[in-house]
């Protein structure tokens, strides 16, 4: 990838102008721009792809010509750096995995951790560092805080919750705030809790999908990132759109994490800005 100029600040005249006028005083060739505004909330976000890398003085004359409280931000050609949360079920971290082993996505999973051991020989397969913090014994806030530190150790961009089955405290998530994406069994907030596709077979639903999200400190209704969605009718049983469910998981929850290693999500509110 090019270098990536992301800006989020309040909306005002000419800001395009004043980004790409820049941009064209230093000699800095633009080979692909994004831009959105919400109107309603007044809010003004650009995802801009640089040829070659600025000098030091870019972003401070930048945030100079934008509205105070601009957050602008250059990310370099780097992948992305991932830690993995999970527990014991394989599909979504072994279709994280897969892709990295086939450079199909612009990351680098630097560890995965989790509170069961199961999964271990997974993350061996493909050369990753595997941890077991065990939730037992331990309060939540207690067991957060170990897996927080670990995770801190590795200073990841992104942390992906890998079908992770702990509800993560307010501490924790205000730790890594807008670094957590989560993979939901559903269209949010439809059948959550135990037994999801159990709960869609009895109400004989005819698609199922699957939620990627950051996480907030509301359970399961944090900004969605995607959505994707399966066809299924009446001579699917539970257990075969369990199955096809995780499929559309582990795709959503892959192309979550590709869009947030190019740069291409903004959380705006309660909403992201996704650029294509």
């Amino acid at each position: 990838m090019n270098t990536i100029l992301t800006t989020q600040c309040a909306d005002d005249v000419g800001l395009i102008a004043k980004i790409t006028g820049l941009c064209h005083q230093h000699n800095l060739n633009i080979t692909r721009n994004n831009e959105f505004v919400d109107k309603d909330a007044q809010r003004f976000f650009m995802r801009t792809e640089l040829s070659v890398q600025p000098n030091s003085e870019f972003l401070t004359q930048l945030e100079g010509l934008l509205p105070t409280g601009a957050k602008v931000t250059l990310h370099s050609n780097e992948k992305t750096k991932v830690v993995l949360l999970a527990t014991k079920e394989a599909h979504c971290l072994g279709g994280v995995l897969l892709k990295q082993f086939e450079q199909a996505l612009n990351i680098e999973v630097l560890a995965v951790i989790a509170n069961y051991p199961n999964l271990a020989p997974l993350a061996k397969g493909f050369d990753v560092p595997f941890h077991v913090v065990s939730h037992e014994g331990l309060s939540r806030a207690e067991h957060d805080l170990q897996v927080g530190d670990l995770i801190a150790s590795y200073n990841p961009d992104i942390i992906g919750l890998a079908k992770y089955m702990r509800i993560l405290s307010p501490e924790f998530v205000g730790r890594f705030d807008g670094k957590i994406i989560n993979i939901h069994h559903s269209f949010l907030p439809a059948f959550i809790g135990a037994k999801p596709y159990h709960q869609a077979f009895e109400r004989g639903v005819k698609i199922i999908g699957a939620t990627a999200h950051f996480v907030n400190n509301e359970l399961d209704e944090g900004p969605i990132i995607m959505q994707d969605v399966t066809h299924v009718n009446h001579a699917n049983t539970a257990e075969m759109m369990a199955k096809m469910g995780k499929d559309v998981e582990k795709t959503v929850f892959c192309k979550a994490l590709q869009l947030a290693s190019e740069h291409k999500l903004f959380i705006n509110g309660n909403r992201t800005v996704v650029f294509s």
